[in-house]
């Protein structure tokens, strides 16, 4: 019974720690971020909901793989999709479609 207590335990936390995932983007690396959005015209998604961290983006929105010259200059962020939104990069984890962060 403790055994499985223990367990169960350790999986809550696991799963917990997994959602709550934190991408750090520093000042120029947001600059890096706004500039390419800019420069490559990138369009943006049109929608009625408000986007927020922590929001599951619903499965018709198309998210596109991070390009290189972002995640040259921002590794952490390489295993991520996004999109733009009402001219912010959102940041979104792939197989839960979860917003992890928001460049304005």
């Amino acid at each position: 019974m403790k055994r499985t207590l223990i367990g169960v335990a350790a999986a809550a936390f696991v799963a917990t720690s997994a959602l709550a995932q934190t991408v750090v983007i520093e000042p120029q690396q947001r600059t890096v971020i706004r500039n390419y959005v800019v420069k490559e015209r990138v369009r943006p998604i049109e929608l009625r909901e408000r986007v927020v961290v922590g929001a599951t983006i619903p499965a018709e929105i198309e998210l596109t793989p991070v390009p290189e010259t972002i995640y040259a200059e921002v590794p952490s962020i390489r295993p991520y999709r996004y999109f733009v939104w009402d001219d912010r990069f959102v940041l979104v984890e792939p197989s839960s479609r979860r917003v992890i962060q928001i460049v304005e």
